[in-house]
C-alpha cells in the first residue's frame, strides 16, 4: 500500500539553531518514519532575499545537510534533495505563473510583512512576489498529500490548494492531489533577549556553537526582571525567558522542583543558567560528535546527490505527466 506522501523545505540563509531543531527537525523525524517524506534544501528562495550576495548559499547548504543528517534525518527513510539540481521544479513553477492571478500573490500575508520589516533589503522583485508559485511547484511536482505546517503558514498552503485546484478545472483529470495540512505543536523556542529565536535577531544558540559559546549565550538569556536579588522570590513560569528553554531540557518533576526553588529564593538566576548550559551541551554532544564525523568524511555530499537524483526521476515523471495534460502531446 503506497504511503501518504510529504514534501517540506528548508532555506539555506544561515545556520540552524535550538528553534530549528525543536520546532522543525524534531517534527520531521517523527514523519520520516510513517510517511513517505521528500525534504529539501530551497536553495532558489534563498535567492529571494539573498539575491545580492549569494555567495554564502552553498556555505549554507552544507551547513544544513552536516545539521540535518546529525540531528537523525535518515537518508533511509526519507529522499533529502537540492531544490536548484531538479530543474522540473522550475518548468511547474513557469507553466503555474501563467494560471496565478497576480492578486492572489498579493494578498499573500508574508509577502506585505516581509515588505515593512525586512529593511535594508530591496524586495520589489518578482521572484519574491511569486516565490508562494515556486512554493507550489515545490509540492505539486511530487503530488504530495499533505505538507507539515505551523498555523502561521496554512495561508501559503491554501494558495497551493488554490493553484492545484485552477490546474484541475483547465487541464482536466484531477491532476494534482490538493495537498493538505499537517498542522504539528512545534516548539515555541525564544531567543536570549525574549523574541523568537531567530539569527536576524541575534539571539539564536546554534547546532554547531562551542560549549564555550553556548555557556556564555545562556548566561546571557533574560531571567526574572521583578527579581534583581537571589533572595527575592521568583516567578519563572510567567516572568523568566530562560524557563522557556528549560522547558524542553528538564523532565516534569525538574520543572516542578526549579519552580518551587525559584519561589522560594533558594535558587539563584546564574546558578540555575549553568545548570541549563551544562543540560543543553549534554543533549548537543552527540548531535556535534555526529557533525564533525560526516563533515571530515564528507560523506554528506553522496548523500544528498543520491537524494537528488531519486528526486529528480520522480519529478521527471511527473513533469513528462503535465506537459502531456497542458500541451496535448507527447514529448519531442
Amino acid at each position: 500500500m503506497k504511503r501518504v506522501r510529504i514534501v517540506s523545505g528548508m532555506r539555506p540563509t544561515g545556520p540552524l539553531h535550538l528553534g530549528h531543531l525543536h520546532g522543525v527537525l524534531d517534527i520531521w523525524k517523527k514523519l520520516q518514519e510513517e510517511y513517505e517524506c521528500f525534504y529539501f534544501i530551497a536553495d532558489w528562495h534563498a535567492l529571494t532575499t539573498e539575491y545580492e550576495d549569494p555567495s554564502r548559499i552553498r556555505d549554507y547548504t552544507k551547513e544544513i545537510m552536516l545539521d540535518w543528517l546529525a540531528v537523525g534525518l535518515d537518508p533511509d527513510k526519507a529522499t533529502i534533495f537540492l531544490q536548484s539540481e531538479v530543474k522540473e521544479h522550475a518548468e511547474l513553477y513557469l507553466l503555474l505563473g501563467m494560471i496565478t492571478p497576480v492578486s492572489w500573490l498579493e494578498r499573500n500575508p508574508t509577502y506585505k510583512d516581509m515588505l515593512q520589516n525586512l529593511t535594508g533589503k530591496d524586495l520589489a522583485m518578482y521572484g519574491f512576489l511569486g516565490y508562494p508559485v515556486l512554493q507550489s511547484a515545490d509540492i505539486l511536482i511530487y503530488r504530495a498529500h499533505k505538507v507539515p505546517v505551523g498555523l502561521d503558514q496554512v495561508p501559503h498552503l491554501e494558495l497551493t490548494r488554490e493553484i492545484a485546484r485552477r490546474f484541475n478545472y483547465l487541464y482536466g483529470n484531477n491532476f494534482f492531489p490538493e495537498p493538505e495540512a499537517l498542522l504539528s505543536e512545534s516548539a515555541k523556542v525564544l531567543g536570549i533577549d525574549g523574541r523568537k529565536m531567530s539569527k536576524s535577531y541575534d539571539n539564536a544558540i546554534f547546532l554547531k556553537d562551542s560549549p564555550e559559546e553556548i555557556r556564555k549565550k545562556v548566561l546571557a538569556y533574560v531571567t526574572d526582571t521583578l527579581r534583581p536579588k537571589k533572595s527575592d522570590p521568583g516567578d519563572p513560569e510567567n516572568r523568566c525567558v530562560a524557563f522557556n528553554l528549560m522547558k524542553l531540557y528538564y523532565n516534569e518533576e525538574e520543572k516542578k522542583t526549579i519552580i518551587e526553588d525559584c519561589k522560594k529564593a533558594i535558587l539563584g538566576c546564574v546558578e540555575c543558567k549553568k545548570r541549563l548550559a551544562d543540560r543543553i551541551l549534554r543533549f548537543l554532544e552527540p548531535i556535534q560528535t555526529i557533525r564533525a564525523s560526516l563533515q571530515k568524511k564528507g560523506k554528506w555530499v553522496e548523500i544528498l546527490r543520491e537524494g537528488t537524483m531519486k528526486a529528480r526521476k520522480e519529478a521527471a515523471m511527473t513533469m513528462d505527466e503535465i506537459r502531456k495534460v497542458v500541451f496535448k502531446r507527447e514529448i519531442l
